[in-house]
């Protein structure tokens, strides 16, 4: 992919600081075997005691990597936004498990970093799947995500259940293409403990869009209130996983997967 290719502005390839972000693009540039591990602008870096992530600059984006390869039930595959380490995914038909490689630096702010597996539905939908982390050192804001996205950009309008690596879901939207990320955060045994839900769900019945969930096994049940969100018909429909880490892949599964063409059957 040409660097020409990028939805970048003028003003960032002008910028004293270019030399940083072609670093950070260098991962998807044709000879990228051969160089080394890319530098990650400060911004991208997760949060830590010394550091707070922010959002990326207003004009920063990267095209997703797309591919009609179909897996399990999913008919192709994106890295959304390219994150510096190529994604990658696989299924066992025995186990029906979907095992989802990424890094990335986030799936929030105005742009998201992602694997992510999808089908191109219209109508009304229900997508229910048992989420877990295998790397018990993985980054504790890393999440699995099942998400409804408009389109395949990096800052495409969409609405997601995402569990997180502490065990924190939300129901989150942007609600309109490059807008902020906002959501209703739920946590389990009075924090981020790591009390995980077994399973979780998302239901889009015509433009209301609910998540659900099973804590320990019980049978589904729909979590908090809905959020008004329209999206044009056809729409995507999938799960990913984003480490939250800019640079380095970890691994979600997500097994015993039910995808519907119907609201009211998340199971």
């Amino acid at each position: 992919m040409e660097i020409s290719a990028l939805r970048l502005s003028t003003r960032h390839a002008c910028t004293a600081g270019s030399l940083t972000l072609l670093l950070f693009l260098a991962p998807i540039l044709p000879h990228a075997q051969q160089l080394a591990a890319p530098a990650v602008p400060d911004w991208a870096q997760p949060g830590s005691a010394t550091h707070v992530q922010v959002p990326p600059p207003a004009d920063f984006h990267r095209l997703s990597r797309n591919f009609d390869t179909p897996l399990g039930v999913f008919q192709g595959q994106s890295d959304i936004g390219s994150a510096v380490v190529p994604g990658s995914a696989s299924f066992d038909p025995a186990t029906q498990q979907y095992i989802v490689n990424s890094a990335g630096y986030n799936i929030w702010y105005t742009r998201d970093e992602f694997r992510f597996l999808w089908s191109k539905m219209s109508g009304d939908v229900s997508l229910a799947a048992d989420v877990t982390f295998p790397n018990p050192d993985g980054y504790g804001d890393r999440k699995a995500v099942l998400v409804i996205r408009q389109d395949l950009d990096d800052d495409s309008k969409e609405a997601m259940i995402g569990e997180h690596g502490v065990g924190m879901i939300h129901l989150a939207q942007r609600p309109k293409k490059g807008a902020s990320i906002n959501d209703m955060q739920y946590r389990f045994g009075g924090g981020l403990n790591g009390v995980h839900a077994k399973r979780i769900g998302i239901e889009k019945h015509g433009d209301s869009i609910a998540i659900f969930i099973s804590l320990t096994g019980e049978p589904m049940h729909q979590f908090g209130p809905p959020i008004e969100l329209h999206f044009d018909e056809p729409f995507y429909i999938g799960i990913g996983f984003c480490s939250h880490l800019p640079a380095t892949s970890d691994t979600a599964i997500l097994s015993n997967l039910r995808l519907e063409n119907a609201a009211g059957n998340v199971r």
